[in-house]
């Protein structure tokens, strides 16, 4: 409802603000979100713009993503809409984490998930993206367990083949810590971009 004039003044008081971006296309948006016929997204999305401009506390962004999507160009659109939102502090990439109301809605693979965040790190820088897979806490508190570093930091962001091994080497701990967690289903290896990234498995 941000093209209300009227709600973006109530919400100028708000601490923290979460802007839904699931899509930017017409026909996906309608298949994902199941608006309300007489709802526009160019005006949502015109009006989360205006809103954007004007407030000055936290904002961030949550992208859901789902199984059986084609996201192949709408991820690029999604991370160019976001990065012309200036004052946003924080974009999430997420997945269904509660029973949806739809029975087909499962949530998306962990392939395009990490697609998702290497698109959107690239327009707003990596600080900015981070994933809401279902993982409470804080992420990258040192516990001196490697392996349990290892699953909530990859689960807020993937690691790259040499941050791990960098990782590893600070823990003074070696790659059969790895093997280890992909061997019991914990950890994922994925391919993006000609780089090899590890990232919890959903």
């Amino acid at each position: 409802m941000l093209w209300q004039d009227k709600v973006r003044e109530d919400l100028l008081i708000a601490d923290f603000v979460s802007l839904k971006v699931d899509v930017i296309s017409q026909e996906l948006w309608k298949r994902i979100n199941k608006p309300h016929k007489d709802l526009k997204l160019d005006t949502i999305l015109d009006g989360i713009k205006k809103f954007a401009k004007i407030f000055s506390k936290t904002l961030v962004s949550e992208t859901m993503l789902i199984d059986s999507i084609n996201y192949e160009s709408e991820l690029m659109e999604i991370s160019n809409f976001l990065g012309s939102l200036s004052k946003l502090n924080k974009a999430y990439v997420a997945i269904p984490t509660r029973p949806p109301t739809e029975k087909w809605v499962k949530p998306a693979k962990e392939a395009i998930v990490n697609a998702a965040f290497q698109i959107f790190a690239e327009k707003l820088g990596s600080k900015k993206v981070e994933y809401l897979i279902g993982y409470e806490g804080n992420a990258f508190a040192y516990t001196g367990d490697v392996e349990e570093d290892l699953l909530s930091i990859t689960a807020v962001h993937p690691m790259r083949e040499e941050a791990v091994v960098e990782f590893l080497k600070k823990a003074r701990a070696d790659w059969k810590v790895i093997e280890k967690l992909l061997k019991e289903n914990k950890l994922i290896e994925l391919e993006y971009g000609g780089n090899k990234y590890y990232m919890r498995k959903l």
